[in-house]
């Protein structure tokens, strides 16, 4: 079982903190979908009959979707911010 998306993790978390122990801010959270949710595409675009990973995908994507909202209706700085990083459609 191939775990590409574990070496990227510290990267994501480190350029997204708010302090050093920060692991669990909107900002790091929707980063590290961010990833998860490129890697897997990049897996389903292969393996296009993989609906298990595909429900998996849908249900990351409505995660950060709800995360985005929430950031954007509590820190619309932090959410313009994080939007532009990370290259989002909003």
């Amino acid at each position: 079982m191939e775990l590409g998306n574990e070496t990227a993790r510290p990267v994501t978390v480190n350029e997204f903190q708010r302090h050093p122990k920060d692991t669990g801010s909107p900002d790091v959270q929707i980063a590290r979908l961010t990833t998860r949710i490129n890697h897997l595409s990049d897996h389903l675009s292969a393996h296009k009959n993989d609906f298990h990973s595909r429900r998996g995908l849908l249900r990351m994507v409505g995660q950060r979707r709800r995360l985005l909202i929430y950031l954007s209706t509590h820190a619309v700085e932090r959410y313009r911010a994080i939007v532009d990083r990370l290259g989002l459609r909003r």
